[in-house]
C-alpha cells in the first residue's frame, strides 16, 4: 500500500529577484516586498446630478409653454379671420366740412405777444360698417398753426353713439383767450391780412358694439391737415361826431352807399378736408 504525500501547509515563497547591483536577495523577503491582499472597501452609491434633471425639466416646461402660445396664436388668428369675413370691419371716417375764423387778435409785443381767437368748425362723421356700432366719449379738440405749431386754442364736444351706416354732423368752437405765444412763430404764422394753414386734432376714446357684445374702449386721435383759414376783416371806423352851434353833438347822416353795405363777416371755408384716424395705445406711462 502506497503512502500518501500531503502538501505543505504553506507554499514555498518564490525566489526573490536579484538586487539591482547583482547582489543576492535576502531571504526571507521583507514585509514591504511580500504580497498583500487589498482590503475590500464598499463604495457609496453614486449621487444623481441635480443640474441635469433641472435642465431637462426646464426644457420640458419651455416646450410646453411655447406649444400653448402657438396654439393660442393659431386660435386667435382663426377667430380674427372668421370675424373679418363675417363683419368686414372698417374704420370710421371724419371730415371737416366747414371752418371759419370768427375772431383774431394778436398783440404786437416783441417779447410776449398775447393771442385771442375763435375758430368755428363743422365735422361730419360716417360709419361705413353695416353691423358695427361705435360709441365715443367726449371729443377734445385742439388747433395749431401748421408751420410752427403755435397753439390756437382748445374745445370740447360731447360724445355720441354712432349707429351702423349712419352719418353724424357736430360742431365745435376752438377758442383761445389771452394766451401768450412764441413771438417768432406767431409773427410768421399768424397773418392778419391773409389766410394761413392750421392743423386740427381731436382726441377721444371709442369702443365697438356687435349685437350685445361690447369691446373695451381704446384711445383714438382724429388728425386733420391742410385746412386754411382767413381772418375776418377789421370793423369799419366809427363816423366822426360833429358839433352844432349850441355845442350839441350831431351825428352825420349816413351816405346812401354806406346804408346799402352790409357788415363783412369772416370767410367760411366749405372745402371738405378728410382726416386720418389713429389708434392710440397706452402702455404704462407711454402713449403710442
Amino acid at each position: 500500500m502506497a503512502d500518501r504525500v500531503y502538501p505543505a501547509a504553506k507554499p514555498n515563497p518564490p525566489p526573490a529577484a536579484a538586487a539591482a547591483n547583482g547582489a543576492p536577495a535576502s531571504f526571507p523577503a521583507p514585509k514591504s516586498q511580500m504580497y498583500q491582499r487589498p482590503i475590500y472597501r464598499p463604495q457609496a452609491p453614486a449621487k444623481r446630478r441635480r443640474g441635469r434633471s433641472c435642465r431637462c425639466s426646464f426644457c420640458c416646461c419651455f416646450c410646453w409653454a411655447l406649444l400653448v402660445v402657438i396654439l393660442l396664436a393659431f386660435v386667435a388668428a382663426v377667430a380674427g379671420g372668421a370675424f373679418y369675413l363675417l363683419y368686414r370691419p372698417q374704420r370710421p371716417s371724419f371730415t371737416v366740412s366747414s371752418v371759419r375764423l370768427t375772431a383774431l387778435n394778436l398783440t404786437s409785443s416783441p417779447t410776449a405777444p398775447v393771442l385771442t381767437d375763435a375758430i368755428q368748425l363743422t365735422v361730419t362723421a360716417k360709419n361705413p360698417n353695416k353691423k358695427l356700432v361705435y360709441f365715443y366719449d367726449d371729443f377734445s379738440f385742439s388747433a395749431a398753426t401748421a408751420a410752427n405749431a403755435v397753439p390756437l386754442g382748445s374745445a370740447t364736444a360731447p360724445g355720441f353713439t354712432h349707429q351702423a351706416g349712419n352719418t353724424t354732423v357736430f360742431t365745435a368752437t376752438i377758442a383761445a383767450n389771452g394766451v401768450t405765444v412764441d413771438p417768432s412763430g406767431a409773427s410768421s404764422d399768424i397773418k392778419k391780412s391773409g389766410g394761413f394753414s392750421v392743423v386740427l386734432d381731436a382726441d377721444t376714446s371709442a369702443g365697438v358694439r356687435v349685437g350685445s357684445l361690447k369691446t373695451k374702449k381704446m384711445g383714438i386721435q382724429v388728425h386733420c391737415e391742410g385746412i386754411k383759414v382767413t381772418p375776418p376783416p377789421p370793423p369799419p371806423p366809427a363816423p366822426k361826431k360833429v358839433k352844432g352851434k349850441n355845442g350839441t353833438v350831431l351825428a352825420p347822416a349816413p351816405s346812401p352807399l354806406a346804408a346799402d353795405t352790409t357788415p363783412a363777416s369772416a370767410t367760411v371755408s366749405t372745402a371738405a378736408h378728410s382726416c386720418k384716424v389713429r389708434v392710440r395705445v397706452k402702455i404704462w406711462k407711454w402713449t403710442f
